[in-house]
């Protein structure tokens, strides 16, 4: 006996909630039975399947939003950024819909070239690269460095035997006003050289004196979870003017400008998050206007999205362990996982949503903590949720929008395994990373 066989009217959709778009994959939907699905796969399943917690992922919605940016921005390179997550799987959709990567380790290097990626569209980045990583890239080809100290161009001049392209990562002095470990933009932190400083025009005179380096352009990245589009039409403005001064100053014409990624997505409903058309219109107009008052010709774009990629392409499961109600205090749900697959929400205090994914509750709900299971009192994964009043140890509860910085920043904190992966298309599921093993953990481990 189904649920459509207790409740006759749920065939009709008539009291089926509705899963957001929002924060949820667009292929998500109830089945017959009540059960949450996502690319026509029900969650249960791979939750039975490959256990708890996993992180699903679905390969349409990655592609969607891959060919949502070449869409709006038709002129513009579009360079992933794989922090966000980097998978083999990934980059392989990634370059199939025409994006370029960017790498900040020789970790995410080898999975780059491990899928085929083009070392000439690869672009490495990062305020501390090692001499062993900056060699990698130069004997692998990568297409481009951005620089961030007078080290690495002393280092790239070294090891460069052949011309290897380089931008000059910057900071605008732009204050998008975030958490504090996602500001970038502004003047005073760890990134780049800050704008209109002696400091920049040093750097890129040593650059263009170097025989092997080629200066192309500026970068620059301004924050993370950015909604509002007028950030970024002041970094276009500002980091124009800046190209026209070095041009005066120096006589370098940069051909190219990055301006980084940010944009913003909604984890939870009713979040603000990025309008691209309205960032398409935005930059395009600052270009225009900033080249024309700097008489500067217009430079070749490039944008670098990673979270508005995967995002909401993601959803992790969990299995529930127990249901405490706390006598005047809290009703905590404990599950399997925790901040070992999703360090956001002690880090920056990231909120999120959760529901169960098995059946379709048709009865009274409760507001719970949704707690982790490590020995942390933090180890919180969301506050004030709403699940059904009659929980049970061993259903499933799904957390969408978990496809950007929750692998790519899992640890295996007391000793748990990190979740596997498992891709979704079309009705059918694959596994693409799998889950650490307790014999994983212990492989590192050589004793005395």
């Amino acid at each position: 006996m189904t649920l459509l066989d207790i409740f006759p009217s749920l065939r009709s959709g008539g009291l089926l909630p509705r899963l957001d778009p929002a924060v949820w994959p667009r292929d998500t939907h109830y089945d017959a039975e009540g059960r949450i699905t996502v690319g026509g796969v029900a969650l249960a399943d791979i939750a039975d399947q490959h256990g708890t917690p996993t992180y699903v992922l679905d390969e349409n919605e990655v592609r969607d939003r891959c060919r949502a940016y070449r869409k709006r921005f038709p002129d513009a390179e579009i360079i992933y950024a794989g922090k966000a997550l980097l998978t083999r799987a990934v980059a392989e959709w990634i370059a199939d819909e025409g994006l370029s990567l960017d790498v900040c380790s020789a970790g995410e290097l080898a999975v780059a070239l491990a899928s085929w990626v083009d070392p000439a569209r690869i672009v490495l980045h990062g305020n501390g690269k090692p001499f062993a990583e900056l060699e990698t890239a130069i004997n692998c080809g990568v297409g481009r460095i951005v620089v961030d100290s007078v080290t690495e161009i002393n280092l790239l001049a070294a090891l460069a035997a052949e011309p290897q392209r380089v931008l000059v990562r910057v900071t605008p002095d732009i204050d998008v006003h975030g958490h504090p470990a996602v500001r970038t933009g502004v003047t005073d932190q760890k990134f780049g050289f800050p704008i209109g400083s002696d400091a920049l025009t040093d750097a890129v005179d040593r650059i263009v004196r170097q025989p092997n380096l080629e200066l192309v352009g500026l970068h620059c990245h301004i924050g993370s979870q950015i909604y509002d589009t007028f950030p970024y039409g002041e970094a276009v403005r500002r980091m124009i003017a800046e190209m026209a001064r070095l041009r005066d100053d120096l006589g370098v014409t940069l051909t190219d400008l990055d301006l980084g990624g940010g944009h913003a997505v909604a984890y939870r409903s009713g979040d603000a998050e990025m309008n691209l058309p309205e960032l398409a219109d935005i930059i395009e107009d600052s270009l225009d206007a900033a080249c024309a008052r700097h008489g500067f010709p217009r430079p070749a774009l490039s944008l670098e999205p990673g979270r508005a990629i995967v995002a909401r392409a993601g959803v992790t499961l969990y299995r529930v362990l127990s249901v405490k109600h706390v006598e005047n205090g809290h009703t905590y749900v404990t599950v399997d996982g925790g901040m070992s697959d999703n360090p956001r929400v002690a880090l920056y205090g990231a909120g999120y949503e959760a529901v169960v994914a098995n059946r379709h509750p048709t009865g009274p709900h409760m507001t719970v903590t949704l707690a982790g299971r490590h020995c942390e009192a933090g180890d919180i994964l969301a506050r004030d949720i709403r699940l059904p009043a009659d929980l049970r140890p061993g259903e499933i509860i799904a957390m969408p929008c978990t496809g950007a910085y929750h692998h790519s920043l899992a640890s295996s904190y007391n000793g748990i395994g990190r979740p596997p992966i498992v891709a979704v298309r079309d009705g059918e599921s694959r596994e693409i990373v799998r889950r650490e093993t307790i014999d994983d953990l212990m492989s590192r481990d050589i004793g005395c």
